[in-house]
């Protein structure tokens, strides 16, 4: 292989994404973890996703918040500051290229002492990478609206795994995604087993009945596009209920959408067999979609990467 073969394989590779691993940068596809840690054999691990769009992080500082309240949560201790955290992020972007990145940091339990059972005795370890954005549903697809479904499997009580700490316990999710795929539909929103919405894989929902927006306080993560729709709701002067949603007030709603960092505002357009308002991205769902996205413009959101 020639030099510039070479050179042009290690830039596809790094386009690839980068990861950071026991203090080290290395192409995504190189990356590895002990078999032993407990992040993957307990799923004892908290992680948090940050977008990188038009070359900068959007409010990298309430993912940072939400990170480390799942930390302290989980007793864990993290071996980075904050601003440590957001310069080796910046690196892992930075030596990648892209402008448009899904960002991901973790912190496990580890691995604790030969013959040990004692979370106290791990050496927590942090793990970072930056991979080409991630959507849930793609634009193209989202001008047409999601087909959703309300899932016969429950969510993960919040009494026993806390939803407000993100983690990786998604066997409720992937049952609940197979099923939706059973049914020809393309995602689905898990409710508490009592009647109640609760949220779907990687995402919040709300729905517009009658002009006020509703979405579930219960059973789901502290969504940081959840929050930035609510804010820019108010800003609209659109009343906003965070609170109880019911399966047959979702069923009678107006407008339904999705919230994710993968994705920004997604319309549904279909729940079940029927359409919701006329089977098309309803108005309100457009105009906050164009919103949270003229944000990533906005200084006040944006945490700019320097590529030089």
């Amino acid at each position: 292989m020639s030099q510039i073969e070479t050179v042009a394989k290690s830039q596809d590779l790094m386009a690839e994404g980068i990861a950071f691993v026991d203090g080290d940068y290395m192409p995504i596809a190189e990356a590895r973890i002990p078999i032993t840690d407990w992040g993957f054999l307990h799923s004892d691990v908290t992680y948090d996703v940050v977008a990188v769009w038009g070359g900068g992080f959007f409010r990298l500082a309430e993912h940072f918040d939400r990170f480390f309240r799942g930390i302290g949560k989980l007793q864990m201790q993290s071996p980075y500051k904050r601003d440590e955290m957001a310069t080796i992020l910046a690196k892992c972007v930075r030596r990648t290229g892209l402008r448009e990145a899904y960002v991901k940091v973790m912190l496990t339990r580890g691995t604790p002492p030969p013959g040990s059972r004692d979370p106290r005795a791990c050496e927590n370890r942090f793990y970072a990478f930056a991979i080409p954005y991630v959507w849930i549903a793609s634009p193209e697809k989202q001008d047409q609206g999601l087909h959703l479904t309300i899932s016969s499997i429950p969510r993960i009580s919040p009494e026993s795994v806390d939803p407000t700490v993100k983690n990786f316990h998604w066997g409720d999710m992937v049952q609940g995604l197979f099923e939706a795929y059973d049914r020809g539909r393309e995602t689905p929103v898990l409710t508490d087993g009592k009647g109640n919405i609760t949220e779907g894989p990687g995402f919040n929902l709300f729905a517009n009945i009658g002009g006020r927006l509703i979405t579930p306080a219960s059973g789901v993560l502290l969504g940081i596009t959840r929050m930035t729709v609510i804010e820019l709701a108010q800003s609209l002067n659109v009343k906003v209920d965070v609170g109880i949603l019911t399966e047959a007030e979702l069923r009678q709603a107006d407008e339904i959408f999705l919230t994710s960092t993968a994705g920004g505002v997604i319309p549904v357009t279909c729940l079940d067999d029927d359409p919701i308002g006329d089977g098309a991205p309803g108005p309100l769902t457009q105009r906050l979609r164009q919103m949270y996205w003229d944000a990533h413009d906005d200084d006040k959101y944006v945490t700019r990467i320097d590529y030089d």
